[in-house]
């Protein structure tokens, strides 16, 4: 068991892959969702705008977050740009974003004329660091971005504090950390900000395959979200008009009815999620150079982030190549690279030839040391699921544990 199995040791898994989100066996699918599809296509109304399924929907994931209002889209990145949207940015106008995240909390911004300035990150977390922010809100600053990276909550109480202070808004991104508590005991993600997004993307902690929802307590905001899904059209007024450039980003009753089924399931989905990694933290907490994500109570754990010290680029890669070989799906730097260094932003390739908004604008390497060290030199992730059982966890700390003591401890 010494030997490595990317060396040609026996992996400490095999033949049995662990719960993945791509299976039956790591979903929380059931004859509920079956029952929910079937209902909506015998009634024959698969469309939200006459439907029932999605307005229930958001009437209870406001009441579950905890706001007044809850607006459902098509997907994750859907939600965002429904917030973008609704924030008004002028062109040119900036939102600040952390590098660290999927580009869909990216290019929602470019595709309303805004430009994405990101700030640097915290060191162990991977959220926004407030005076990273702080020292980049300028007069043409529209909005924060605030991605609640891998489940553990970013500061959005003092990012609240700065925004306000600036008279510009904070949207969460939260597709990410369903029902995570901003503090112990503290409010849930998506309430702190004037708007948070949600996606039920096939990988999130539940799922339709892709949906999103985005939360707000301002009227005036769930109104222009609204509107923004259905193409600028007054529903509510009961005329035919387009009131605004708009698309169509509406969720189907199909997706809205096994939403609802899914979101019943999910205070169990973060309770187990939680509970594995407790385990797993408890029992690998001796390993020298390994430092786990800080847990205050607020984690739920879409990915458990393990950062791993006294590695270089090579040595990472082949830290979470080494946990993969052993049965344990790992990825080095959870991105490949910062979001700014990304071809679609260096060259950029957007609106023709034209790169609008963001000719002239400069994402050089080292923007963000910090994102850069942990995506390049620290970070190794590895998904986590709600049905994880004993003896997955158990494999996983063998796993770890091995992989870590050949290549760091030793």
């Amino acid at each position: 068991m010494r030997t490595l199995a990317i060396d040609g040791g026996t992996p400490v898994r095999a033949g049995r892959p662990l719960p993945s989100p791509m299976e039956p066996s790591g979903r929380t699918i059931g004859p509920e969702e079956e029952a929910a599809v079937l209902r909506v296509l015998r009634s024959g109304m698969l469309s939200s705008v006459w439907g029932t399924e999605v307005n229930a929907l958001t009437e209870e994931f406001a009441a579950l977050i905890g706001t007044r209002y809850a607006v459902a889209c098509s997907s994750g990145t859907a939600a965002i740009h429904l917030a973008v949207a609704a924030v008004d940015p002028e062109p040119g106008d900036e939102i600040i974003v952390p590098p660290i995240s999927d580009m869909g909390s990216v290019t929602p911004i470019i595709a309303q004329n805004a430009v994405p300035v990101f700030a640097d990150v915290d060191p162990v977390t991977g959220n926004l660091d407030p005076d990273a922010v702080a020292a980049l809100i300028g007069p043409r600053t529209r909005a924060v971005v605030a991605v609640h990276l891998f489940g553990k909550p970013a500061p959005v109480a003092r990012l609240r504090e700065l925004t306000d202070r600036a008279g510009i808004m904070l949207i969460e991104d939260c597709a990410q950390a369903y029902l995570a508590p901003t503090r112990h005991g503290g409010p849930l993600v998506g309430t702190v900000g004037q708007l948070g997004c949600f996606s039920l993307q096939q990988y999130k902690h539940i799922t339709t395959g892709d949906g999103g929802l985005v939360t707000t307590d301002d009227p005036e905001l769930a109104l222009r979200l609204r509107r923004f899904a259905d193409k600028g059209w007054p529903r509510e007024t009961g005329e035919r008009a387009y009131l605004s450039y708009a698309l169509n980003y509406r969720m189907t009753e199909l997706v809205g009815a096994v939403a609802r089924e899914q979101l019943r399931k999910l205070p169990g989905v973060v309770s187990r999620r939680r509970a594995s990694a407790a385990e797993f933290a408890a029992r690998v907490a001796g390993l020298p150079g390994l430092v786990l994500p800080p847990d205050d109570g607020d984690h739920v754990y879409w990915y458990l982030p393990l950062l791993v010290d006294g590695l270089d680029h090579g040595g990472l890669v082949r830290y979470a190549e080494a946990l993969t070989a052993e049965g344990v799906l790992s990825l080095s730097g959870y991105l490949a690279r910062p979001l700014y260094a990304e071809p679609v932003l260096r060259k950029p390739l957007t609106y023709g030839a034209s790169g609008y908004p963001l000719a002239g604008r400069d994402y050089p390497d080292g923007l963000c040391p910090v994102a850069e060290d942990l995506v390049y030199r620290r970070l190794v992730v590895v998904p986590w699921n709600e049905n994880f059982t004993d003896a997955d966890v158990d494999d996983i700390v063998a796993a770890v544990t091995k992989v870590h003591t050949a290549l760091v401890a030793s």
